[in-house]
């Protein structure tokens, strides 16, 4: 695929909230995404975790290695992924902010509960921008799906992705409402998905409304997302997210960058010299 984002798919970015890009990583940008994943499966990071599977297999994240930045190096630099995210914004510049790997296996596990990505990050903007992609063809019944739009719309309470209530809040307190049962009324809202190939992309606005299909016994899902912003991007508020002490600090390698942005005052810019810059006008 070009690494030119044409106007129609760059226009669809910004009014749906989410595109499919086929074919967007060449077979050897793929194994520089696998390597990284790889790095990140073997060298779990203070964010690592077991998520309630509701089944017989297991749910594991890992997110906001402080280290990982020097192992996806290859991945941020030597492939499209810049330029893609570049072209969808419509903007030059575009700095990387952390990845996040999942893996669903050795059984059946819950469908990933419906959520957005923002109320869980301290930035807000246009210009943001997650990357997902599968290194194993995922099917349309275990496919990520979207609410079309809805990057546009409320932002809710994150989801604590409670075994008993997907809806239960992250935060609570009333500062964000909490979020509709999507998947108890499938047919009122304009919900989109793809089934994916390893090389596909999906490319979405992390307050777009999202979540995905369980898996069975058979699958292995192994999944990288990376998050991206440009040059709008600010710091934002979140409930219950106190100052953390000395995280407005110099930078300190064993600590991420976001860690520090959470530590900051609403409205200034999004910036950290840890962040990677990966494209600049």
């Amino acid at each position: 695929m070009s690494t030119r984002i044409d106007p129609a798919t760059a226009k669809q970015f910004q009014t749906d909230g989410v595109v499919c890009l086929r074919g967007a990583l060449s077979p050897a940008e793929c194994a520089l995404a696998e390597r990284a994943y790889d790095w990140s499966l073997s060298h779990p990071g203070p964010g690592a975790a077991a998520l309630p599977a509701n089944g017989t297999g297991t749910f594991y994240q890992d997110l906001a290695n402080p280290e990982a930045f020097a192992a996806y190096h290859a991945l941020l630099h030597e492939t499209a992924l810049g330029a893609l995210v570049s072209g969808l914004w419509g903007k030059p510049t575009v700095w990387f902010m952390y990845e996040q790997i999942f893996r669903k296996s050795g059984g059946t596990t819950r469908r990933t509960p419906w959520h957005q990505d923002a109320p869980y990050l301290p930035v807000t903007g246009r210009d943001l921008a997650v990357v997902w992609m599968s290194f194993g063809p995922v099917a349309a019944a275990q496919a990520l799906e979207f609410v079309r739009g809805s990057h546009l719309g409320t932002l809710y309470d994150g989801s604590r992705f409670d075994p008993a209530d997907d809806t239960a809040p992250l935060y609570g307190g009333g500062a964000l409402p909490r979020l509709p049962d999507i998947e108890a009324d499938r047919e009122r809202w304009p919900i989109v998905s793809w089934a994916t190939e390893p090389g596909d992309l999906l490319v979405f606005h992390p307050a777009i409304l999202h979540g995905g299909g369980a898996t069975t016994a058979s699958l292995d899902r192994r999944t990288l997302s990376l998050r991206f912003f440009g040059d709008d991007a600010v710091v934002a508020a979140r409930p219950g997210r106190a100052r953390v002490e000395g995280a407005n600090d110099g930078p300190d390698p064993a600590v991420h960058p976001l860690t520090r942005m959470r530590g900051r005052p609403a409205g200034t810019p999004f910036r950290d010299p840890a962040f990677p810059l990966i494209r600049q006008g």
